[in-house]
């Protein structure tokens, strides 16, 4: 499976964020409708974002539950038929259930920042630094904080869990 290092956090200043966010970028801003749809599994979440209707990826992946930047593991199969996928995992899986948001994605190098506005939860920022075959989680992690620093995320901002993880506790 790939691997990353994630940290996410919430934004308390939107307007902040996103002029660091475009200042450390070199590319321009993507804006993505998504609607994923968690399955209860044994382990680890599955989730299927279907991103219009003729696209959409099924992402597995395994993580720790905590604020700290960790390694996340995981898989996608991409699809240009969210209807049929949603229905055949609908009919064999329970869903847990639904998060919808408008991402908004910034590209620095090998890491994705995203600025996430969450149905029901608020505004938030995800960090992606995708680890090369063999580097370590302490680089990941270090480039994470680096970049954390520039985008004026502080610690007691961080969360832990995932989305769907703070719909179900009603965690704001």
């Amino acid at each position: 499976m790939a691997r990353n290092v994630e940290v996410k956090a919430r934004v308390r200043e939107v307007d902040a964020f996103r002029r660091r966010a475009e200042a450390l970028t070199e590319t321009p801003v993507e804006n993505l409708d998504q609607h994923d749809t968690f399955f209860v599994v044994p382990r680890g979440r599955l989730k299927l974002r279907v991103l219009a209707p003729d696209a959409c990826e099924l992402i597995y992946y395994e993580r720790p539950d905590d604020s700290s930047a960790k390694v996340s593991e995981y898989a996608l199969v991409w699809s240009t038929d969210p209807e049929t996928f949603l229905s055949m995992l609908t009919a064999v899986l329970e869903v847990r259930g639904v998060v919808v948001k408008r991402r908004f994605l910034y590209r620095i190098g090998r890491t994705r920042i995203h600025l996430d506005e969450v149905e029901g939860l608020g505004t938030f920022m995800e960090l992606e630094v995708v680890l090369e075959e063999g580097e370590s989680t302490e680089e990941g992690a270090a480039t994470a904080d680096r970049l954390l620093e520039s985008l004026g995320i502080e610690n007691a901002d961080r969360v832990s869990g995932a989305y769907i993880d703070l719909l179900e506790t009603g965690s704001r």
